[in-house]
């Protein structure tokens, strides 16, 4: 009786060990999604659940829409955020993310594989199993890396947390929820009403 051939693996990090690159990450060959923060492999949460995408949707919908004509752009995962620190090159780059939204206004930044620099806006919806590495460990490369503004969803609460960049440091809002409109600063102009984000959930 003949087996299956076993999927060629080019190569695959150790996430338990190891510190590793962008060109790293541009060798592998796993079919599970994986992002890299300061060189440490940190895999994905299970598939988001049937809330995380509705949520998702409704905002992406209402970015792009209202993006219409002007020259930011909005992108959902999976895409390649690459955030370099003193180098663009692929071997010096060590945080790959891919946030759930992010809203880009420098067209500079975009290539083929995604985003090289800092997103204006990032948006970020909880997960089981991912509130550490969104609350602490994004938080730190997305606030050092010069990203305008983060938002936090948390989608069992129906809340959302605004941080804005201030002098290099992020200044949190109050915790936004059903009834509240939230204002960005990054993405002049756009509004985002909560009851239409977590109505009907």
């Amino acid at each position: 009786m003949e087996t299956q051939p076993e999927k060629n693996i080019a190569k695959e990090p150790d996430f338990a060990y190891g510190s590793y690159t962008y060109a790293d990450y541009l060798t592998w060959e796993i079919d599970e999604m994986v992002e890299l923060i300061r060189g440490k492999v940190f895999r994905q949460a299970a598939a988001p659940g049937v809330i995380h995408q509705r949520i998702s949707g409704k905002i992406f919908y209402s970015l792009y829409d209202f993006l219409k004509g002007k020259p930011c752009e909005v992108f959902s995962a999976p895409f390649d955020v690459r955030l370099p620190v003193a180098s663009k090159k692929n071997e010096d780059i060590d945080t790959v993310v891919q946030p759930d939204l992010c809203v880009v206004c420098d067209a500079g930044k975009i290539d083929e594989r995604g985003c090289l620099g800092a997103p204006d806006l990032i948006i970020e919806i909880l997960s089981p199993g991912n509130n550490r590495k969104d609350l602490k460990l994004k938080y730190d490369v997305y606030e050092a890396s010069g990203v305008k503004e983060y938002w936090v969803i948390h989608p069992d609460e129906r809340t959302l947390l605004v941080y804005s960049l201030n002098k290099r440091k992020y200044r949190a809002s109050r915790l936004f929820t059903l009834g509240d409109r939230v204002i960005s600063e990054a993405v002049p102009g756009f509004e985002l009403e909560l009851d239409h984000v977590f109505g009907g959930l």
